[in-house]
């Protein structure tokens, strides 16, 4: 037989999958994969169960349901005041993930340099080198992983073609300073680079903080490609409804590539999406406050049982720095699941080369007496 496709075959088991499988086979408290215990709102799925039986099934529009287009940018105007054109600079897709790969497929030509920022979401490398582009990494150190002019400097060239940039930032937890974002906007306009934005944790931000798009600074609302995603926004990550937003000369070309992944995404999805967009102020505030209590329940334990705990701005994660205790995070967490029956992630596998390898990551997603048990299981560890 004659090879496969070598990105794909080269891609190994993942520590992600060694976790989930341990936490299974031992029945350890699984803080690893990023989901809730919370099942999302019941309104919100009951309109979508409503729009199975009562609403229509067959094709929706490619590039989404006009009543979602329309919702999404009026809930990006309320919460991020962008302006956004619903039927020329919004389409929907089938999750983050593939909007991810359609911008890639859409916007690279084999050779072109794509800037990223480890650590990162494990799809991203995979997703550039197939779509032939030549991966820059700029390493990013704990505890800030703040971004540096000079790293930046070192990894932009004539032949950067685009930037990934994922803002909140998983797995660390991190909301971009303003001037992390000027920064930046800055070199993509200097080298004439397109910025591909994953900011699915958009509204998952703690503190008072509030999500400010890379598609606001100035020079970038041309060059920009914002990527949001309604399974986070609602909790509910199964459901794998994303939003694309860009400007209509970049949006065309999304479209393509979108039409020839998976053309569209079920609209009785969609349809509840566009609901849930549109409920008041207080609904999204009040998912953010339970998910900050919840951090603020783990962050206080692991502190309680000697863990230094980095801060968490923003996503559905918390992050503890083992340094100085003779023992890398993949072996730490090896053994906290098989001793202590807890799964966590070592973040050392969002960097490329594993260049930092003293973060642990916790999803604090779960209801208390998840959160409470786990931490019991842990005194020792």
């Amino acid at each position: 037989m004659k090879p496969v496709n070598s990105v794909y075959a080269g891609l190994g088991t993942t520590i992600f999958e060694e976790m989930s499988r341990r936490a299974r086979e031992t029945g350890a408290v699984n803080l690893g994969q990023g989901f809730p215990d919370d099942p999302g709102p019941l309104d919100v799925r009951e309109r979508a169960a409503r729009a199975v039986v009562e609403g229509w099934n067959q094709y929706p529009p490619m590039l989404g349901l006009p009543e979602l287009r329309q919702a999404i940018a009026a809930h990006y105007r309320h919460w991020q005041g962008l302006d956004l054109d619903p039927e020329r600079e919004v389409m929907v897709t089938s999750g983050a993930t593939e909007a991810l790969a359609g911008a890639l497929l859409a916007l690279i030509e084999p050779g072109d340099e794509v800037v990223l920022f480890a650590p990162m979401y494990d799809a991203y490398l995979p997703l550039v080198r197939r779509a032939g582009g030549v991966p820059r990494v700029v390493t990013l150190e704990p505890p800030r992983f703040a971004l540096d002019e000079a790293a930046l400097a070192a990894a932009f060239s004539d032949r950067t073609k685009a930037v990934l940039f994922n803002d909140p930032l998983n797995p660390t937890a991190t909301v971009f300073s303003r001037e992390d974002r000027a920064l930046l906007a800055r070199f993509c306009v200097a080298h004439d680079a397109i910025a591909i934005c994953d900011e699915v944790w958009e509204h998952i931000v703690f503190d008072g903080l509030r999500h400010e798009s890379l598609i606001a600074e100035e020079g970038m609302r041309a060059r920009t490609v914002k990527i949001g995603s309604a399974g986070k926004i609602f909790n509910l990550t199964g459901w794998k409804v994303g939003f694309v937003c860009a400007a209509p000369e970049l949006l065309g070309t999304l479209a393509k590539a979108h039409q020839f992944l998976t053309f569209t995404t079920p609209p009785n999805l969609q349809a509840a999406v566009a609901y849930g967009l549109s409920k008041e102020d207080a609904f999204f505030e009040g998912l953010r406050a339970d998910l900050a209590r919840s951090r603020d329940r783990l962050a206080a334990g692991l502190a309680a049982l000697g863990h230094r705990v980095l801060p968490a701005q923003g996503t559905y994660f918390l992050n503890i720095d083992i340094a100085g205790t003779g023992e890398d995070d993949v072996a730490f967490c090896r053994r906290l699941v098989s001793e202590h029956g807890v799964a966590a992630i070592p973040v050392s596998a969002f960097y490329p080369g594993g260049e930092v390898r003293s973060v642990v990551r916790f999803c604090f997603a779960k209801r208390d007496e998840t959160l409470d048990t786990a931490l019991a299981r842990m005194a020792g560890a």
